[in-house]
């Protein structure tokens, strides 16, 4: 449900220890110094089960994390839910998510992924690359401006004019 008064939460989540991992904290970080009404931060390492029962409770919920093997400084896409649910006591997919919230807690809500292109993994390290850093900022501000809408296109990447940095 997109709208003025739709209820968000934004999950960042990935490693800050290992460099570029660390970019859905980092966003979930900036977002919360926003302090936004209607909008919910969480960070963790990873998604878990728990997180399924927040999701219900909300309208949308945008999964902040790091990727790796685009071209694009991030991307935005819909999640549809997934039906079948496989995870393991540790992690869980952003579809795996959204699939527990409805199947277990009548959760309706719509579900989004925020990829932020990630260039140095792997190696512990904290803080952000310099090109990160810089994804990060176009990420941030594309999310910022969704949000302040409440509204949510199915797919974005930072090459289409209405969401290029400014």
């Amino acid at each position: 449900m997109d709208g003025p008064n739709a209820r968000v939460l934004l999950i960042g989540y990935g490693n800050p220890a290992r460099g570029d991992d660390g970019l859905g904290p980092a966003l979930a970080a900036a977002v919360a110094r926003l302090e936004m009404a209607g909008v919910t931060v969480e960070s963790d390492y990873q998604l878990h089960v728990e997180h399924a029962a927040d999701a219900a409770e909300h309208d949308v919920v945008i999964f902040a994390d790091a990727e790796m093997g685009r071209d694009a400084p991030f991307s935005f896409r819909r999640l549809e839910p997934n039906p079948e649910l496989s995870f393991t006591s540790h992690s869980v997919s952003p579809a795996g998510i959204l699939g527990l919230a409805r199947e277990f807690f009548e959760g309706t809500c719509s579900g989004y992924l925020l990829g932020i292109r990630g260039h140095v993994f792997g190696e512990f390290a904290e803080g952000l690359s310099v090109e990160a850093s810089r994804n990060l900022h176009g990420a941030l501000a594309f999310l910022e401006a969704a949000l302040r809408a409440r509204s949510f296109p199915e797919t974005a990447h930072p090459d289409e004019p209405a969401l290029a940095p400014g």
